[in-house]
């Protein structure tokens, strides 16, 4: 007797349903064998399933078993068929007789060796992808439940062992479907308020642009002057995220293994500081089972590299087509997958190897190669994909001992959340959120310069050997420094700001 039962498998972040197939010969040598481009936690789920089959109560067939995950050209990873493939075999051996529509219903779950089951990852980009299919429910491991539930177009049954699954099905034990999972953040009190930080006030400034407009930006100074302390501030000043973006950065989470039963979604931005020892694979994503990287986990949210020449150059400029597509693509023999990559770079780095290159009080000691070959470090295609450039400088010693508090974080948030509101509303049903994702044609429909600003930008394209994609930036940060303002139409006076943050390193 050969019968189907549906499952799901994960290729980048798209759920793929997945056809699971038993068949028993009686007559044969018992033998179990799976196909379907399995690969080895699938391979492994064979003794899983026979230990949890005989533990729940159940006989495992004393025959030939032959277990087809279809499609065949697609690998199918992971130890989520296990229920699945579980189920399939009672099912086919007639130890269990489904009651409900199994057509309709995916099947998702590791098996423990006493039959109770374990989470399993990916769940929500394979709940979404059952929805799509036109799928009814889902039964997943009970701690799976918060997770799937996201999905309200789907009646989330969740089960704590095979044998309840095999009650479920049979219709003799009736699981009450979970109730809805609210996308409802709560604020979130952060460790850090820009009103604990002295001085500052221009950094503080083009954060609050960079925050305002998605942009990326990077910080430079001598050591000890804030650069750190003020970019972990900056995730306090960034708005909520809308529920398209809270399902997208938890099914990247999810898909990397990152959620937990007490954490089933990322309901915050995410704030991503990888060490600069990391390797590009670690950086973009990949690896023999392809997973999404640090640019992917902080889709949406902010990437920080502290001490930005320390990276392997190989690494940085891994970055540029990411930063520029807002989307990274993981090739690899057996194919390829995208991630999405929507983030903010915040970079911090010192101006030279000693750190003092352009601090007042401190004599730098390094000599004019070094510092070029320190600098050169960082390609020039790669800065010029970051759109505001900084000085931060060292905090003099009566804004250290002042008692006077600066602006709070909060109160820059509200100018940023309104700022984005202008931006919502401009892009709404065009994919984008934020001035930094405009693409050309959105330019040229909401960048008008007036006479003088033309005159402005021509003088700085002709004399500080601007490339077109500096130009198209900085005419996004004035867009964003306009929306700061509250004003409608570009002006010159928004145009010249954002000529001010545009790099002064040297580009090689």
């Amino acid at each position: 007797m050969s019968i189907k039962i549906l499952s799901g498998t994960v290729l980048g972040l798209e759920g793929v349903l997945v056809e699971i197939e038993a068949d028993i010969t009686p007559t044969s040598l018992p033998a179990f064998i799976v196909v379907g481009l399995p690969d080895a936690a699938v391979q492994e789920s064979r003794e899983r399933i026979r230990s949890a089959i005989k533990n729940s109560g159940f006989k495992f067939p004393p025959s030939r078993i032959a277990v087809n995950l279809a499609p065949a050209d697609i690998k199918k990873q992971g130890p989520s068929f296990d229920l699945p493939i579980a189920l399939a075999l009672l099912c086919a051996a007639r130890q269990l007789e489904v009651k409900l529509p199994i057509d309709k219903t995916l099947i998702l779950g590791e098996l423990s060796l006493d039959g109770r089951l374990r989470p399993v990852n990916g769940v929500l980009a394979m709940v979404i992808g059952a929805q799509e299919k036109g799928m009814e429910r889902v039964i997943v491991p009970k701690d799976n439940i918060s997770e799937a539930s996201v999905i309200k177009e789907m009646e989330i049954i969740g089960v704590e062992s095979l044998a309840q699954a095999v009650e479920f099905l049979n219709g003799s034990k009736h699981i009450a479907i979970a109730n809805n999972f609210e996308l409802t953040p709560a604020d979130i009190k952060y460790s850090i308020d820009f009103s604990d930080i002295k001085g500052q006030e221009g950094v503080k400034r083009a954060l609050e642009i960079a925050a305002a407009g998605g942009h990326n930006i990077s910080m430079s100074g001598p050591p000890g002057s804030g650069k750190t302390l003020l970019a972990k501030a900056f995730i306090g000043i960034l708005p909520q995220m809308t529920r398209e973006e809270i399902l997208e950065v938890t099914k990247i989470y999810s898909v990397a293994g990152l959620l937990s039963v007490d954490q089933p979604l990322i309901l915050h931005r995410s704030f991503r500081t990888p060490h600069h020892t990391a390797s590009s694979v670690a950086l973009v994503g990949g690896g023999s089972f392809i997973k999404p990287g640090e640019i992917s986990l902080a889709h949406r949210g902010v990437l920080f590299l502290d001490e930005f020449p320390e990276f392997p150059r190989s690494v940085l400029d891994s970055l540029r087509q990411p930063l520029e597509d807002g989307i990274v693509t993981v090739s690899r023999a057996q194919g390829s997958v995208q991630f999405p990559a929507k983030f903010i770079l915040v970079t911090a780095m010192n101006p030279c190897p000693c750190g003092f290159l352009s601090d007042p009080v401190k004599k730098c000691v390094c000599s004019p190669s070094q510092v070029i070959n320190y600098q050169k470090k960082i390609s020039g295609p790669l800065l010029d994909r970051i759109d505001l450039h900084t000085e931060v400088p060292r905090v003099e010693y009566e804004k250290l001992v002042s008692l006077q508090k600066s602006e709070s974080s909060k109160s820059i948030a509200d100018r940023v959340l309104n700022s984005r509101r202008k931006q919502w509303l401009r892009f709404r049903n065009q994919n984008i959120y934020t001035n930094s994702e405009m693409g050309l044609e959105h330019i040229r429909n909401f960048c008008h310069l007036d006479i003088d600003s033309q005159e402005l930008m021509k003088k700085a394209v002709d004399q500080m050997n601007l490339s077109a994609r500096s130009y198209h930036r900085i005419l996004k940060i004035a867009r964003t420094i306009a929306d700061l303002s509250n004003i409608e139409n570009i002006r010159l006076e928004h145009v010249a700001e954002s000529l001010q943050y545009r790099s002064k390193l040297r580009q090689i």
